[in-house]
């Protein structure tokens, strides 16, 4: 990690669970972290926590609300300004309501196609192009997929968060391809976790604090950090090293 140090890396999602954890570990590494999200208080306070750490780099929060396009332009051109720009994009911001198909609200779907897809779209051409105009050629688009962008599991809950899912794992080869005919050395990576004990499952099931407990109860999930670590090591591989997706998932995990 040692050439990424004093390099400026932007996070989604970045207030808690693997964001934060991303966040945190990529300043202990010296890199100066831009943690997007809504809730910027608990950014803060985990920049304080890496201060206090002695962490070699710096954490700075920004209030982004990723359902809106204008806002995330205000954020890279406030990068732009403050840091100069981009150099690597972790694309982790992402959520689930449980919309069945055939019962689902329309609004759910669409804040999960907003955030899980087109916010991550936008993010990552805005990052491009922060790295084209410096002549930036080795940076890194980094997207948080998941399992469910692999395979369907029998759950009417995830269903349609898995097609957006989906939609990550083509999107990031895509991604890749167009990369390569701009004649870059640019990578792009998804990385495809299992269960990870996070708020995810308290917020999908906000309305069944039974079932959101049982998600983590019945083999040992993996952790936040566990993910944060496959990041550091997608952004260590040698520069000719394209290292396109990291599927892990508890040992005990079946599907």
């Amino acid at each position: 990690m040692d050439r990424w140090r004093g390099r400026v890396a932007l996070v989604t999602g970045a207030s808690v669970g693997i964001g934060a954890a991303i966040a945190k570990e990529l300043v202990r590494c010296g890199m100066k972290v831009v943690g997007c999200a809504r809730d910027v208080d608990k950014i803060q306070n985990l920049a304080a926590e890496c201060q206090s750490a002695g962490h070699s780099g710096v954490l700075v929060p920004f209030k982004c609300d990723l359902n809106n396009e204008e806002e995330i332009l205000s954020m890279f051109a406030a990068i732009k300004d403050q840091h100069k720009g981009v150099d690597v994009c972790i694309n982790n911001a992402g959520l689930a309501h449980p919309e069945s198909l055939l019962h689902g609200q329309t609004s759910g779907w669409k804040n999960m196609l907003d955030v899980n897809v087109l916010a991550l779209c936008i993010c990552s051409r805005e990052a491009y192009q922060s790295m084209k105009e410096r002549n930036v050629d080795d940076g890194h688009i980094i997207n948080l997929n998941s399992m469910s962008g692999h395979r369907v599991v029998h759950s009417t809950d995830v269903h349609f968060y898995s097609s957006t899912k989906f939609a990550v794992t083509a999107l990031t080869e895509g991604l890749r391809q167009e990369l390569r005919e701009a004649n870059t050395h640019i990578r792009a990576t998804c990385i495809s976790p299992g269960v990870v004990e996070t708020e995810f499952a308290p917020r999908l099931y906000s309305q069944n604090a039974d079932k959101a407990a049982a998600s983590y109860t019945k083999f040992k999930a993996l952790e936040a950090i566990d993910v944060a670590n496959s990041v550091t090591y997608v952004l260590s591989a040698p520069p000719h090293v394209q290292i396109g997706d990291i599927q892990m998932r508890p040992v005990e995990q079946v599907s």
